[in-house]
């Protein structure tokens, strides 16, 4: 979940490198460092968010045409300006900066204490270059060479770039299970974890692929290999569909109010080509190939983590009620661990904003083992699990800086309801008059969505309301339960206010109990078939001292009665609910965080793409 960017090239590598830490900081901000190579191997690091290390390195006059930086989500030792990255090896020599886990690194700690080693952090990645340093002494073998061999000895994920005061003029980079892009310029070349902060300079870019090792110098250019050392012929070179404005706030005093506003605009995106409300038709270029095994599949399995999951979940009524396909959902982080059953004919699922959540690429690993077949839902083009799966749709929502996902959420839902729709037509489960009826609503949610964001500043009315409040209790039927555990792990994750989601006939068995006039209650009250259950939930909440804010349709009049808050969405048929009904969840939680003065796109102790276990 680290951030890497290295640099070699012509340039002074020090504003290169602190304009990429600045775009990757939403990967991890624990600590951040550089490292730059010129005669001297200079390394600076600090606790905290880049504009520490900004600070702590101003008006030194730092210059170097070789370097790299490392923005930290901490795993093995406490954030601190020790523990930060780069590190160094024992003859001060290397450097190294890496994201992942080293599983077995409290062994190989113990190995080269043994042989006088000393360790100055408590990380698994000081190990690391360790142990490159220690390969390299004992054989006299170039800085590629020891770190393929040290490599080789190493069990767990990384991404990493090494860089040797011998060679100058070199970086070498590896990767497995952790993602790593270089970016190909004039004269110049980057490595970073991904392609944010290569896109200011180049659109060129090559994705290293798992347990290939990059050796980038001036006179040679890249060069790929693989850890068994195996030449990669040609490696292929990509363009990047991604543009400097994507990567700005655009006048929004947050990345996540930005992409709660783009929303009309990325469902819209996530549809182009997919959908014709005019002609009544919806076709997945990713499904073509597979229609025939996916809309006859016995069973669907959607493996995902987080706010993925919540997506899933909403997929699987999706895929159940319009296609009549029996549908799992489970966590991708406990799915490899519990040894399930899967066979040919199953169909499984993977959902991940970056494409490189580490739980989520081990289901998906774990299910073509298994003889699954293997379908991806992501966004970032280019990422790990794209290029495993079999097969696979983008939400193509662009980059989502924000750690709290928003408009990756609806993307992944929007996409989950095309697929939907298509097996639904195919299989002969949904009539042709309910599809068309479906495709023009589907259509129509982006103005909607529209609509619903005029209501901002009723939300920051409640949003003041219920900021001091030190708990929550979103509740939700049918479609709109995921959306209640959507709210809820919203407002947990950047106002820190403790909050659940909850199925609404479910509130009985249990937390009616902590219901009094200091839980505020969110009610998510638009569903058609489950209307006068729904009413008596809130009902329930209300004898008992409940302060109820109801997500209601436009024109209701039953909850408005009884409700303290109400807030309307335009109708819509109930599969297309969560679509709307997310968006007012998802201002309020911000508001709240806003007004409690918590950092809302870099929340504490969270990192954007989940790449370790």
């Amino acid at each position: 979940m680290c951030g890497i960017i290295a640099y070699i090239g012509k340039k002074n590598a020090y504003p290169i490198l602190m304009e990429g830490l600045k775009r990757l900081e939403y990967r991890g901000y624990d600590s951040a460092g550089i490292a730059l190579l010129n005669g001297d191997l200079d390394i600076y690091k600090k606790k905290g968010k880049v504009q520490e290390l900004t600070d702590f390195t101003s008006g030194k006059g730092l210059f170097a045409h070789v370097g790299m930086g490392h923005t930290r989500w901490a795993t093995h030792g406490k954030p601190d300006d020790v523990n930060a990255h780069p590190h160094r090896s024992q003859n001060g020599k290397l450097a190294i900066i890496h994201n992942g886990i080293i599983e077995n690194y409290a062994t190989l700690r113990e190995a080269l204490s043994r042989l006088g080693h000393h360790f100055v952090s408590e990380t698994d990645t000081e190990v690391l270059v360790h142990l490159i340093e220690e390969v390299q002494k004992r054989e006299g073998l170039p800085l590629e060479e020891a770190v393929r061999k040290a490599l080789r000895k190493v069990v767990g994920a990384f991404a990493i770039v090494v860089m040797d005061v011998d060679e100058p003029e070199k970086l070498v980079g590896a990767r497995k299970s952790s993602p790593l892009v270089i970016g190909i310029g004039e004269e110049e070349i980057f490595i970073a974890s991904d392609a944010s902060p290569i896109v200011s300079h180049t659109n060129k870019v090559v994705y290293l692929k798992d347990e290939e090792i990059a050796v980038i110098t001036r006179d040679r250019g890249l060069e790929i290999s693989t850890l068994s050392n195996d030449e990669v012929q040609e490696p292929l070179v990509q363009e990047l569909d991604m543009s400097m404005d994507q990567l700005e706030k655009e006048g929004y005093e947050h990345f996540m109010l930005k992409e709660i506003y783009q929303q009309p605009q990325t469902i819209s995106d996530c549809m182009r080509g997919r959908l014709n409300a005019t002609e009544g038709w919806v076709r997945l270029g990713g499904l073509e190939e597979h229609i025939n095994h996916v809309s006859n599949a016995g069973r669907i399995v959607i493996a995902a983590c987080g706010t993925s999951w919540h997506s899933a979940l909403i997929g699987e009524y999706l895929i159940e009620e319009l296609a009549r396909i029996p549908v799992e959902v489970e966590y991708a982080s406990e799915f490899r661990y519990r040894n399930p059953i899967l066979s040919e004919e199953d169909v499984v699922i993977v959902i991940s904003q970056s494409g490189e959540t580490a739980d989520t690429l081990a289901a998906a690993e774990l299910a073509k083992e298994k003889g699954a077949l293997v379908y991806g839902i992501v966004n970032v083009v280019g990422s790990s699990i794209s290029r495993i799966t079999h097969a696979g749709s983008y939400i193509h929502c662009g980059p989502e800086i924000g750690v709290a996902s928003t408009k990756a959420f609806t993307g992944q839902v929007t996409l989950l309801t095309l697929m939907a729709l298509v097996l639904g037509h195919r299989n002969g489960s949904l009539s042709n008059s309910k599809y068309h009826e479906l495709i023009a609503e589907l259509s129509s949610i982006p103005g909607k969505i529209e609509r619903l964001l005029r209501l901002n500043d009723q939300i920051k009315y409640l949003a003041a309301e219920i900021q001091k409040k030190n708990n929550a209790l979103y509740l939700g039927r049918g479609y709109n339960f995921p959306v209640a555990l959507e709210g809820a792990l919203k407002l947990k994750e950047i106002s820190y206010i403790h909050a659940e989601g909850y199925p609404a006939a479910e509130m009985k068995h249990g937390p009616i109990a902590l219901i009094d006039e200091k839980m505020p209650v969110i009610a998510i009250a638009t569903n058609v078939s489950a209307y006068e259950k729904i009413i008596s939930n809130i009902q329930e909440v209300k004898a008992r001292g409940g302060v109820v804010t109801a997500i209601v349709t436009e024109g209701d009049v039953e909850i408005k009665r009884i409700a303290d808050h109400c807030l309307e969405i335009p109708p819509t048929i109930d599969p297309l609910t969560p679509l709307l009904s997310v968006i007012p969840l998802q201002l309020l939680s911000y508001h709240i965080a806003v007004l409690r003065g918590c950092d809302v796109d870099q929340p504490r102790n969270l990192a954007k793409s989940v790449t370790v276990e």
